[in-house]
């Protein structure tokens, strides 16, 4: 059995003041995550679940159902509201949410990897791909110039970026070559973890299966922990062995990828999939 490296406990997420009635008057069955009363958004409400070294959890469910939410929270991109979430590191475990910033910035930049929708979100527009590489080796304490370089050529023609365009700036590249780009730069540290949210929204399909192979590749030869945000059924079947199903901020089945795939229990889940086919 595979080492637990990440154990999540009722993630909650409000916008808003929130008030007493949000959770109670919002959610599947109130078909709603906006809170009639104070007007907040639950963005995500008691979300828990374990993960394992080597493992991909998918995440699935429509915009707006949350999903997006649990991964910005466990990688700091967003404080929760309550719950609380435990990595598990080789010698030693931390509870996210009692870490000062400087402790989360220091997990962020070693531990963990992020590869976002949006490559401005991930990618530094002002460097070259190879610089995007530096700068996350150099906030995790790898100092030497020739170093650097080097493992930074290496991710690049490991993610299938061009050697000879290592100096040219992302802004030049597709969007598919961007996204390769967030992956060697999410992977610069080796992270045990990593988030991956929506990563081939928006590619042409023939795109979108070459980064599905490397991240499976990168899965396979490294052993990295990953969570896989997606709305792609066919994206979930092809990497998640887990998946949760989430709809209005609550996680509403959850399960073996497969069986929630070929016999879903929850109507929504059954209509997600159905719309699919």
């Amino acid at each position: 059995m595979s080492r637990k490296i990440l154990e999540v406990n009722s993630l909650t997420k409000i916008h808003g003041t929130g008030c007493p009635l949000c959770l109670a008057s919002t959610g599947p069955e109130a078909d709603t995550n906006i809170c009639p009363y104070c007007g907040s958004v639950v963005a995500a409400h008691g979300v828990s679940f374990d993960l394992y070294q080597g493992e991909i959890l998918g995440i699935i469910g429509e915009s707006g159902s949350g999903k997006s939410t649990v991964v910005k929270t466990l990688y700091f991109d967003d404080a929760p509201s309550a719950g609380e979430a435990v990595f598990f590191d080789e010698d030693a475990q931390y509870d996210l949410y009692s870490l000062n910033a400087a402790q989360q910035r220091s997990l962020r930049n070693k531990r963990f990897g992020m590869v976002y929708q949006n490559p401005h979100l991930g990618l530094n527009f002002n460097v070259s791909a190879g610089g995007n590489i530096a700068e996350r080796l150099l906030m995790s304490d790898v100092a030497n110039y020739g170093a650097i370089r080097e493992r930074a050529r290496n991710l690049l023609v490991r993610t299938e970026v061009l050697e000879n365009r290592m100096d040219e700036n992302p802004k030049k590249f597709s969007g598919g070559m961007q996204q390769r780009v967030q992956i060697a730069k999410a992977l610069a540290t080796r992270p045990p973890l990593l988030y991956l949210d929506e990563v081939t929204t928006g590619l042409d399909l023939s795109v979108q299966a070459a980064i599905l192979d490397l991240i499976l590749e990168i899965q396979h030869e490294l052993g990295t922990a990953m969570i896989v945000v997606t709305h792609d059924l066919g994206v979930v079947r092809l990497l998640a062995g887990r998946t949760l199903v989430m709809k209005y901020g609550r996680v509403i089945e959850t399960g073996l990828t497969d069986q929630i795939l070929e016999d879903p229990q929850h109507a929504y889940t059954q209509r997600l999939v159905a719309s699919a086919l």
